[in-house]
């Protein structure tokens, strides 16, 4: 358990991936307030937290009381992640967190990659 504390408050946060991932819960999202966070790595081991994780988002900023928009950046394409958006958009929208979709490339060289633009 984190000792007692005030929270943190940032502008962009990326969640850890892999095994590290089960350290992101509710307690995580009280104390570390982000504008916005990003869900990366599309591998075996997020994808079996990642739907706790998600639910300890909104469980965290429940907590903040206050009306900070949230924006959620995932970086890969999951059942877990369409399945979850589509049960919990009522409560997303309650809470001010939107999840952002993106069909847009960039092109780099020889690459071809997705990409969102996030502003501050």
């Amino acid at each position: 358990a984190a000792p007692p504390g005030p929270p943190i408050y940032v502008d962009l946060a990326y969640l850890p991936g892999s095994w590290s991932a089960r350290t992101v819960n509710e307690e995580f999202f009280r104390r570390v307030r982000s504008l916005c966070y990003v869900v990366s790595g599309d591998d075996h081991l997020k994808e079996g937290v990642l739907r706790s994780l998600l639910d300890a988002l909104l469980a965290g900023k429940h907590q903040w009381g206050t009306d900070t928009q949230v924006t959620l950046i995932p970086t890969f394409d999951s059942l877990v992640m369409h399945e979850w958006y589509q049960e919990t958009h009522d409560r997303q929208q309650e809470l001010g967190i939107t999840v952002l979709g993106s069909n847009s490339t960039v092109a780099m060289q020889d690459e071809t990659f997705p990409a969102c633009k996030v502003e501050f």
